[in-house]
Formats: structure tokens, sequence, C-alpha cells
């Protein structure tokens, strides 16, 4: 069974994936009297439609996470226009530091995968207080950050979408690092095709598209959940499946005590190895400019 806790733009959208996609069972979980059960029934009746007989649960008791292999957080508090993702540091973490108490006493041997904001200070805050080993509690970042440098580097190369390769990590958010190093189309490398001018104007409207998009909107959750579902089903299908994602270090890169976005392989046990890159010039003093980032923000935090 897959839950989900938080029943809002993000976990709706993500629950309707695995539902179109018949993964598994989905449970919804929000503290929001009804929410989860509309969403649920709503859900239940487009999976009736399309022939999928998964069972879709909603409910405000998190005792509804019993037996979930994966589970999903989330909840919190949405970033709004004008708000970094470091602004929601301390309201989110004693809400993410909650909610990993519930799910340690009702899922103690599921993954768990957190998407709340600021992501890597979130995934931290979770690990410690589920006291979850590290291979099993990571975040989506890199998944969601890979999706519009993607996107961006499509629009300056006129190619598909399918065709390019790439490659963000670091901290999700403004200190974000995308690599053109170990980014291609189609096996040829992304130098060979574009300028650097044009890579670093790339890079930028990477760091700034999703302030855009919730300027415009409100929110930003069709991508996200797209990038949540490529690592639940990386999980559940036990794909060994290459992906940047918020895990744990301890030495790799350098670094130790800290979550932030790092290529590795998932699969049935979570994060099974994180794949160090000799990272160099402007794409290692990101990265660590993103990590200084992250120590400062777990130092202000108050004990979980």
């Amino acid at each position: 069974m897959i839950s989900i806790v938080g029943s809002g733009r993000v976990g709706s959208t993500l629950a309707m994936i695995l539902v179109l996609r018949n993964v598994d069972h989905v449970t919804l979980v929000d503290i929001i009297p009804g929410l989860p059960e509309g969403e649920a029934l709503d859900l239940s009746h487009m999976a009736s439609e399309v022939g999928v007989d998964r069972r879709i649960i909603g409910s405000n008791d998190y005792s509804s996470l019993k037996g979930s292999d994966i589970v999903v957080v989330t909840a919190g508090l949405a970033r709004k226009p004008g708000m970094t993702r470091m602004d929601l540091l301390t309201k989110n973490a004693g809400i993410i530091a909650s909610v990993s108490r519930e799910v340690a006493k009702y899922a103690p041997n599921s993954k768990l995968i957190m998407v709340t904001n600021p992501l890597d200070a979130m995934t931290y805050v979770a690990l410690k207080t589920t006291g979850f080993p590290k291979n099993r509690v990571f975040g989506m970042g890199g998944m969601l950050d890979l999706s519009r440098f993607k996107q961006l580097l499509s629009d300056y190369l006129h190619v598909s979408r399918g065709s390019i390769d790439a490659l963000v990590i670091g901290e999700h958010g403004e200190s974000m690092t995308p690599l053109p190093s170990y980014t291609s189309v189609n096996g040829i490398p992304l130098r060979n095709l574009l300028s650097d001018q044009q890579i670093d104007e790339a890079i930028d409207k990477t760091r700034k598209v999703a302030a855009e998009v919730i300027a415009k909107k409100g929110a930003t959750f069709y991508a996200p959940a797209n990038g949540i579902s490529r690592m639940v089903e990386a999980v559940h299908y036990d794909r060994k499946a290459l992906l940047p994602v918020c895990a744990y270090l301890e030495g790799e890169y350098g670094l130790s005590g800290i979550c932030i976005g790092v290529p590795a392989i998932i699969g049935a046990s979570g994060v099974e190895k994180i794949i160090q890159l000799d990272l160099k010039g402007k794409e290692k003093e990101s990265f660590d400019k993103g990590a200084s980032t992250l120590k400062e923000a777990l130092a202000s935090l108050p004990p979980t």
C-alpha cells in the first residue's frame, strides 16, 4: 500500500497518477475533515470508469497508515508568491516532526519520501524524528528540478524532450546545481550544442522558474507529482533506477550530517547506492554553496 500524508494539490495529483498507472492501493491522510475522504471518493469514481480495481481510502486518522510500504509526505504550509523555500523552515519543521512521529508509529517498516519544503531540511527532520535507517528516508527535489531543466533545454535546442538526458543535484532551492557536464542530447554532450552563455542562461532560468509558476497560478503540482511517482514506482517495482534524490550523506561529496540532492540508485529498499560524481568549477561551487545554506538552516532548527 502507498500512503500519502497531505491531500492538497500535490498529494491528490500524485494519487491520481498512481491510480491511473494501477501501481498499488492508495491511502490519503489529512487533518482537514472530509478532504481525504472526498478525494478518495472522486478518485474511486475515476478508477471505476477506467477499470482500475485498486482500493482508495481517505482518512483523518494516522492509524490508516498501517501496512504502508511507502509513505509520501506532502503535508505542510505551501510556498506563497514572493517566498523562498527557506521561509517555510521553522513552521514546517514542527509539522514534519509531528507527522514523522505518526509515520514511525503506524508504518515503522515503510520507505518515507519527503516532498514538503524546504525539502532538504524537512528530509533531515523526518530522518532524525523517525529514527529510520538512512536508506528509508529520502526526498523528491532533484526530480522536479530536472524536469524544469530539461524543458528549458528543449526550448533552446528545439529538440524532443525525450532526447535529453540531464541531471540536477544539490539543494532544492536557489542554489540547486544543474550539471551541464552530465547532460547530453541522445549521447551528444550539451556543450557541443549550446554556448556557455546559453547554458548559464538555462541554469539561471531553472533556478527561478518555480517562482514564476507560483506567481502565475499559486502553486506547482503537476510536475512535482510526476517526479514523486517516478520515485514511488522505482521503489515499488524495485527498478534500481538512477535518480536525483535528497539523501543523507556520511562522507560522500566530502559532507556528513545533512540531506542534499545527489544521484542515487533507488530500489525496493529505498536509497541503495549514492553515486559520487567528480564535480569541478561552477558545478562544485554551486553544490558547496547549497550545502552551506543547508548547514546554516539545520543549525537554526529547534530540537525535534
